[in-house]
Order: C-alpha cells, then sequence, then structure tokens
C-alpha cells in the first residue's frame, strides 16, 4: 500500500498503516464517519423524513437496527401530538433517532415555532429540516444540545444552510423522491455531491436514490460521511405501511423506469411512483399549458388520498406517493437490521476492493 495513502479519503478515521490491512480485511466492521462520531450511532446510514410513515415503528426499527432513525414532525396533527410520538418512540428505542421538520410556511401553515418547542424540550439527538431556513432556530436548538442537519436540493441552498450555522448537510439529487424542484435544479448527486464535498466546510450525507452497500460505498469514497434512504426503507418488514404496496415495489418489473416528476409547471417537482394518477396528473399539466389551476390537480395530489393509501387500501395505483428512482434496486422485504447490516459488509466489501486497485510504488 502506498504510503501516502489515507483512509480519510474514503470519510474514515485516519489509521495507522499497520492497522489498515486489519481494517480492509475485517468482516462487518462498522464504518467510522463524521456522522457515526457525532450522532453516536452504528451504521452511517439515515433514514429519510416520510410522510405518513415515519412513525415511531419506522424510526426505531432503524435506529434499533444501527442507523438514525427519523420520525415526520408534520405527521403529527399538533405538536402536542409530537411529543407523545417522541415519548412513544423512547419506550420503543434507547438509540439516538431524531425528527424531520418541512418549513414550508405557504404551502403549509403550521406552528413551526411550537413544534420546534416540543423538540427542544424532548432533546432528540438531531433535527433534519427539509423546505426553508432554519437560521432563525439555530441557536434554541444547539442550546437544547440538537445537532441541526439541512436537506439541500442545490448547492445554493446547501450554501445558505451552511452560512445559517447547521452541522450537517444532506445533498439531494434529482434521482431522489424529491419535492419542491424548480427548473434548472434538475441535476443528480453523481455531480451535486461530488461539488458539495469540495464546497461545503461541514460533513456532507448522500440522499437521492440510495439503497445499497455499492452506493453507500461510493458516497464514502468521495468524501461524503453517510448515506440517507427513504424509499428503500418503505419495502422492509417494520414500515408502517400496508404489505401489498411493499410486494409491489420488490416485483422485478418494478425497476428505476417506474418513477415520474409531478408538478414541475408550478416551480415544485415532485418525484413519485409512475401510476394512473400520476400520469392522468401529467396529462393535466400538459393539457393546461401556462395557466396551471392547482385545483383540478389537488384532488389526485391530496395526502389524505395517500395516507389512505399506506394505511387502509394498499392500492399502489390509486395515489401521488413520493418515490426514488433506487426503487430499481428493491427485490426484497428485509427487516430493518438485515438491511443495514447487509449495506454496510457490501460497502465494506466494496472499499476494500478499491483499496486494493491502489498500485504499490
Amino acid at each position: 500500500m502506498c504510503k501516502s495513502f489515507s483512509f480519510q479519503n474514503f470519510g474514515l478515521r485516519p489509521l495507522q498503516s499497520s492497522l489498515a490491512a486489519s481494517l480492509i480485511l475485517a468482516v462487518a466492521m462498522p464504518l467510522k464517519t463524521a456522522l457515526t462520531e457525532m450522532l453516536g450511532i452504528k451504521h452511517p446510514i439515515i433514514q429519510g423524513g416520510m410522510q405518513h410513515v415515519g412513525f415511531a415503528e419506522m424510526a426505531s426499527a432503524v435506529s434499533n437496527a444501527g442507523g438514525l432513525g427519523i420520525l415526520t414532525g408534520l405527521s403529527q396533527p399538533t405538536p402536542e401530538d409530537l411529543r407523545k410520538e417522541i415519548r412513544r418512540c423512547r419506550t420503543m428505542t434507547d438509540k439516538p433517532f431524531c425528527v424531520n421538520l418541512t418549513i414550508l410556511p405557504a404551502l403549509i401553515p403550521a406552528d413551526y415555532d411550537a413544534y420546534i418547542q416540543v423538540i427542544c424540550d424532548e432533546k432528540v439527538t438531531m433535527l433534519e429540516v427539509a423546505g426553508g431556513s432554519p437560521k432563525k432556530y439555530i441557536a434554541m436548538l444547539h442550546a437544547a444540545g440538537i445537532k441541526v442537519l439541512h436537506k439541500s436540493a442545490t448547492l445554493r441552498h446547501a450554501l445558505k444552510a451552511q452560512e445559517a450555522g447547521v452541522d450537517l448537510i444532506e445533498v439531494v439529487g434529482y434521482e431522489a423522491s424529491i419535492a419542491g424542484g424548480r427548473p434548472g435544479d434538475e441535476v443528480g448527486n453523481w455531480v451535486m455531491l461530488a461539488r458539495a464535498v469540495t464546497t461545503l466546510k461541514v460533513p456532507v450525507i448522500a440522499s437521492g436514490a440510495s439503497a445499497n452497500g455499492l452506493q453507500l460505498a461510493a458516497a464514502i469514497a468521495m468524501g461524503a460521511q453517510g448515506i440517507t434512504m427513504a424509499t428503500r426503507f418503505l419495502a422492509t418488514v417494520e414500515a408502517p405501511i400496508h404489505p401489498k404496496i411493499k410486494e409491489h415495489m420488490a416485483k422485478p418489473e418494478v425497476d428505476e423506469t417506474c418513477t415520474t416528476i409531478v408538478l414541475s409547471s408550478l416551480s415544485n417537482s415532485t418525484r413519485v411512483f409512475k401510476n394512473d394518477v400520476t400520469n392522468k396528473m401529467n396529462e393535466l399539466e400538459k393539457e393546461m399549458g401556462g395557466d396551471i389551476d392547482f385545483s383540478v390537480l389537488a384532488p389526485l395530489a391530496a395526502g389524505t388520498r395517500t395516507k389512505t393509501m399506506w394505511q387502509d387500501t394498499g392500492d399502489w395505483n390509486d395515489s401521488m406517493w413520493s418515490c426514488g428512482q433506487s426503487i430499481g434496486l428493491i427485490n426484497d422485504v428485509p427487516t430493518c437490521k438485515v438491511l443495514c447490516d447487509r449495506i454496510v459488509a457490501e460497502a465494506e466489501q466494496q472499499l476494500t476492493a478499491g483499496v486494493a486497485r491502489i498500485s504499490k510504488l
């Protein structure tokens, strides 16, 4: 091995050369990154926030599996309901978990101040913020000992979040189950991540159609400190959604071409599963041309319709539901523990193979 080689290039702790061989030959040795060290978790894997899915059952399962589970804050109708869900999650895991909060006052008129106060009161490990800037809340969250992760769909958003004082930044590629994209934001994570890790000063997390260990290895090799997965965690035993949806997601014929973008004409591009509902939405957008009447699309895009699908009917063809291109990498419905352990083992194998390809000088 070349003496100038450093495992820091892979986002790992620096190791003395005498220990390097032990690492690359180890089986299922935990990957240590800035993410795992900062949050006290075993695996550098975060469960993405998912509306009407990110409940205590999901978050605790991921945290118990060694990753970082996320409660979706606005899946709870009131701040006090969120408090109850945080406390319920604590009865299901003694591991770190966090809360996701999407700040979009114009679209979601929630009492964000009250939700933040509950998060601070309950002292969860981290807050994942999507949508608007968390700037007004940073000092309050840090005073409560809470780390802040910003979900950034563009590098310009990431730079603003860094300036606001966040602790980590999650860069989201266009292949992800994105929401809120604008024309010009159609950049995949292969480019986004490479730019982010060379531009930002805070640790970077890769988010966008991740589902296996090859992608975790690639992210770490590029300088990221971990990955976020949402779509992949839908197809797990513990995900609190109808089993018919999980079974459909794992079918061989359901692949990376089975997603589409809706609402792009409203500068709110959202990647969703391609079905009768989302195809109809795109047809209506095209028919309306530049004069979009959202009231026509609203019944198809309604969150209540999606909630009914997740929890009651399991009819994957009868609602608009967020879905990344990682669906093409899903072929089973494992437990969260089996999934996380498998991803890390695959990543270690791939990183080991990468190290072996470095020529000896």
